[in-house]
């Protein structure tokens, strides 16, 4: 089975790039829904974040609250770095068990989704090939706004916490550049390397 990281700055289309390989008949895992459903209500790492962050990290909804716990981990290093080493754990054993399930059913390709493969670096020891999908930095900053309603210095905050582009693409096997283009364009830059996945396979 080939395992296949799939990474990106945020706006950049890797979730959209990671469903046409799902298209074309790839597993996939996606580290950031993985995420969100352990800090979902009821979800496993809500007792824990509670405990290291106080009630007010938990919304009325019984979930983690996102907005309010962005703003934190962004603006401070050591919240950032004490949430994450909730969750980063949580998620490696997650991933680990849907990755033998992957095995077991037969898949070939197996691709990951991981938002912060280069930042942590844990990943690419257990991957065979990075792929990186990648844009200029206002169209990060123009999707991002309009998807999610927020400011632009909101945005960049975000961006700037997360690697760099440079050093995304120096970490690439494969890069996929999505700044113009059409879905279609996507899809056939797409199909084109999980035939090349399957060979590799």
């Amino acid at each position: 089975m080939l395992h296949i990281g799939i990474t990106g700055g945020i706006g950049s289309g890797k979730s959209t790039v990671t469903q046409l390989w799902v298209g074309c008949g790839a597993h996939a895992i996606d580290a950031d829904q993985l995420s969100r459903e352990l800090t979902q209500s009821g979800g496993a790492a809500i007792p824990l974040i509670r405990a290291a962050f106080g009630d007010m990290a938990i919304g009325s909804d019984g979930a983690m609250d996102r907005a309010r716990m962005r703003e934190w981990v962004f603006s401070s290093p050591e919240l950032k770095a004490k949430l994450e080493g909730i969750l980063h754990p949580m998620i490696g054993e997650e991933s680990r068990r849907l990755t033998e399930l992957a095995r077991q059913s037969g898949a070939q390709v197996l691709v990951h989704d991981i938002p912060l493969l280069v930042e942590t670096g844990k990943y690419k020891d257990k991957l065979d090939r990075i792929l990186v999908v990648d844009c200029p930095l206002e169209t990060q900053v123009s999707r991002v706004m309009a998807r999610s309603a927020m400011e632009r210095d909101a945005v960049l905050r975000i961006i700037q916490a997360q690697a760099t582009r440079e050093a995304r693409l120096a970490a690439a096997d494969w890069v996929i550049l999505n700044e113009h283009k059409s879905l279609l364009e996507l899809k056939k830059e797409v199909q084109a390397l999980y035939a090349l996945a399957l060979e590799l396979a």
